[in-house]
């Protein structure tokens, strides 16, 4: 029958990708296949402190933005940190007071800079997924501003929060893929132009800002999609028998000395030697 598709005619299918699925593999493929792959899953490392750190005042966060503007206040930021402590993979219980001090004195300043000023997010840990060229971009956001463009038009604004020893500037908010594809799901799901990201870095108190045009999201977005392509290719093969080994091939390194699946790797733990669990936090 004349027109009738074949196989070979019919498009491929999407690859759903996340930022943290993406930039696992660009990392390490055999720390990819592990994390995402195996199953059952290898064990992982011990708690970071950093990491607990992070998640402590994401959540925090999280929960004051989801309050109504004049409850936003600084002595509630710093009580929700108390509420959501954890003091996983702090050296110890010294340590982990230090921290908790510093973060509750974190949060509460943004919520006296930030609070009240941003008025009601269009998103607040919000999920956002949507077809971007030949993937699927999807992830959830930590927080979803209502902006105004140069024209006075309506955008939104991805706004990513870092606590982290590293201060983020303005290089860094254009050149997170992260963030640039959070900036396409968003567009889509909600709507509205986004192209400007921020990354809010809590120790210091900076916002490194960057405002995206239509070429420097496609190249966020092909890059992307060149990554989740490999991706896609090699769990395939993996599934077919492959071999893993040479589908997901280690990269060792320094960063070696803070992967999660350091224990179950050996060129891992040759190439760099383990970290304290709160080696990371911010000084």
């Amino acid at each position: 029958m004349s027109g009738q598709l074949t196989l070979q005619d019919m498009p491929s299918p999407l690859v759903k990708v996340t930022p943290a699925r993406l930039a696992t593999w660009d990392d390490c493929r055999r720390r990819y296949r592990m994390t995402y792959l195996d199953r059952p899953a290898p064990p992982r490392g011990g708690a970071w402190a950093h990491a607990t750190l992070g998640a402590v005042v994401h959540n925090a966060l999280r929960a004051l933005f989801e309050l109504p503007v004049p409850r936003r206040r600084p002595d509630r930021a710093a009580a929700l940190v108390t509420e959501h402590w954890s003091s996983e993979g702090f050296r110890d219980d010294a340590q982990a007071g230090e921290y908790r001090a510093r973060a509750r004195d974190w949060v509460a300043r943004y919520a006296d800079e930030h609070g009240a000023g941003v008025g009601e997010p269009l998103g607040v840990e919000r999920w956002v997924a949507a077809p971007v060229g030949g993937i699927v971009a999807e992830g959830r956001v930590d927080r979803i501003d209502a902006g105004t463009d140069e024209d006075g038009g309506r955008e939104a604004v991805v706004v990513d929060y870092k606590t982290g020893r590293w201060v983020p500037d303005e290089d860094d908010a254009r050149s997170s893929r992260a963030l640039a594809l959070y900036a396409l799901a968003a567009a889509r799901t909600l709507r509205r132009a986004c192209r400007r990201v921020e990354l809010h870095h809590l120790p210091s108190g900076t916002v490194a800002s960057a405002v995206h045009d239509d070429a420097s999201l496609a190249r966020h977005r092909r890059r992307a999609e060149e990554s989740a392509v490999e991706m896609a290719a090699a769990g395939d093969a993996l599934a077919l028998g492959g071999d893993p080994e040479a589908l997901f091939p280690p990269a060792p390194g320094p960063r070696c000395a803070r992967c999660d699946m350091r224990r179950n790797c050996p060129e891992g733990r040759a190439a760099a030697p383990p970290l304290d669990p709160w080696a990371l936090l911010a000084p």
